[in-house]
């Protein structure tokens, strides 16, 4: 079987074999020359059985595991600016590394404005801004990729470019993560694990993983390590970035939003995302919460080999889900796992608010037995309960074409401050949705709302919420997928099953008023499509 991984997930594909080679020119040292092996008897290979162990010893480990990760950074918008503040040769350095890459780039928008063709260029610049930010590394990736899901931030091109982000980025030595494994968990690699390959599966922005077989059991698992000086990197950035973000308030009055706090919000969720203890424990809940559904899988945290700096995780067979030819070749539908995402998107969102805040392809795998695998919980989010109601309800005032109820319900989904008059924003509502919404529910193109919200928010005064941009971009991301499979698939009508299970058994009062308010119309009843 050959290995399909990035650094936050990892996956066999069926049928090519299972074997690990070293990478060229590569010398193993006595750490990483471990030989893959499955535990035997009378010289044949037996399957082992991983049984659950005790819950308490299982929390022991999860406290250790914590103990080992005290240590780890938290974003501080002051700290950083101590810190950098005093060393101006560092920071200079660094500052003429980005000026270089963003200053050409900057100069050709300008040009372009004033020549009348930034519009026609938009696409062109786009790619080439997405080009800049993986060059740049791994800070100004994960930059592009949160970029990539502000619509009141950027253009449709510039959300769709930067969403093709990827983590790809070199490896670092061998030598340097399996030292990371051994001070990180105080043991020796070779106590640990019974094999390990002696290269990297994959590497992304802030580490890379390992396939690895643990010695005490034989069971196979991920090995994520975290990328030497790391921190060190992605401190001096965001102490730059909330520089040009205290210039862009101060002089770019066409962006309305405060750049400064949406930065340090996103310097926030990095720094947390360098805390795997913390993954570990978002993985956990995520599972607790939505692996009750047999159709989903979650891999456990082996908490005994984890700490701020590695993760060990369950491996997960399965093939990404972009790669339908592999998916049917097991014998499963790219519609069926593509539903059951939705499905789990919409209970994320508007049952318990917690969920995955880093959809990709490469983070949803379809396993052999049909189950749906979510990967890579370093960043997650979360919804306020009012604003999930609020979210049912702006679905239904957009059924029912109610645009002044749409306007005002950006002020219970924290779009807008409530002093802002929302009476401009209701033609402009009309004009987009009047069109859109000629189509039945079964017609309607998710992507194609998306993007003609993301126009309004682009706009006007907008300030969109981080969970609500997040799950947009989820359900768009997985009608994609599906409209590679079935050029007819409507994200939309797979969606309104559950809303109408929801509005008919949730016995919230707000969404019984929203209930009849989906149902009827000026005392006479409504037939929905």
């Amino acid at each position: 079987m050959s290995l399909v991984v990035s650094a936050g997930s990892f996956c066999l594909q069926a049928g090519k074999g299972f074997p690990i080679s070293k990478s060229k020119g590569y010398k193993l040292g006595p750490r990483a020359a471990l030989v893959e092996a499955r535990p035997r008897v009378n010289g044949s290979p037996v399957a082992v059985q991983v049984l659950g162990g005790d819950r308490a010893e299982d929390l022991q480990a999860e406290a250790r595991a914590m103990a080992r990760a005290a240590n780890a950074s938290v974003y501080s918008a002051e700290l950083i600016t101590s810190k950098y503040g005093s060393r101006p040769v560092q920071v200079v350095k660094r500052t003429l590394e980005i000026l270089v890459g963003l200053g050409s780039f900057a100069l050709k928008l300008l040009l372009e404005e004033r020549n009348g063709t930034l519009d026609e260029n938009k696409r062109k610049r786009a790619a080439e801004l997405r080009t800049i930010f993986t060059r740049l590394g791994p800070t100004f990736v994960k930059l592009g990729q949160g970029l990539s899901t502000r619509p009141d931030l950027c253009p449709p091109e510039y959300l769709e470019e930067l969403a093709q982000l990827q983590d790809a980025l070199p490896t670092f030595p061998d030598a340097d993560a399996f030292s990371c494994i051994e001070t990180e968990l105080g043991m020796p690699l070779d106590s640990i694990f019974s094999s390990i390959s002696p290269s990297p599966i994959a590497a992304a922005s802030l580490g890379q993983v390992y396939k690895a077989q643990l010695k005490y059991s034989g069971q196979t698992v991920a090995v994520k390590v975290q990328r030497p000086g790391i921190e060190e990197s992605i401190g001096l950035d965001f102490y730059l970035i909330r520089g040009l973000g205290f210039f862009i308030n101060k002089y770019a009055d066409i962006i309305t939003t405060d750049v400064v706090a949406l930065i340090d919000e996103f310097a926030r969720r990095v720094y947390q995302e360098l805390n795997y203890v913390q993954e570990g424990q978002n993985a956990r809940k995520f599972k607790m919460l939505y692996a009750d559904k047999e159709d989903i899988l979650v891999p456990d945290i082996f908490w005994k080999y984890t700490s701020g700096k590695v993760l060990t995780m369950e491996w997960v067979d399965g093939v990404k889900l972009n790669e339908q030819v592999a998916i049917e070749r097991q014998g499963l539908k790219v519609l069926d796992l593509v539903t059951t995402g939705i499905q789990c998107s919409l209970r994320q969102l508007l049952e318990h608010g917690y969920f995955h805040a880093d959809p990709h392809p490469g983070n949803l795998l379809a396993t052999p037995e049909g189950k749906l695998a979510f990967l890579d919980f370093g960043m997650m989010s979360e919804a306020p309960e009012e604003a999930r109601f609020a979210i049912i309800g702006h679905v239904v005032h957009m059924v029912n074409r109610d645009y002044e109820a749409m306007a005002r319900d950006y002020y219970a989904l924290d779009f807008l401050s409530t002093d802002v008059d929302v009476s401009p924003i209701v033609p402009a509502l009309r004009d987009f949705f009047d069109d859109a919404l000629n189509y039945t529910v079964s017609e309607l193109n998710f992507k194609t709302l998306v993007d003609g919200l993301g126009a309004v928010l682009y706009k006007y005064p907008f300030n969109v919420p981080a969970y609500y941009a997040l799950i947009l971009r989820s359900l768009t991301v997985l009608e994609g997928l599906a409209l590679y499979a079935d050029p007819n698939f409507k994200v939309l009508a797979a969606s309104y099953p559950y809303f109408a299970k929801r509005l008919l058994t949730d016995p919230n009062p707000y969404l019984r008023d929203a209930l009849i308010e989906l149902l009827f119309k000026d005392g006479r009843f409504r037939h929905v499509e």
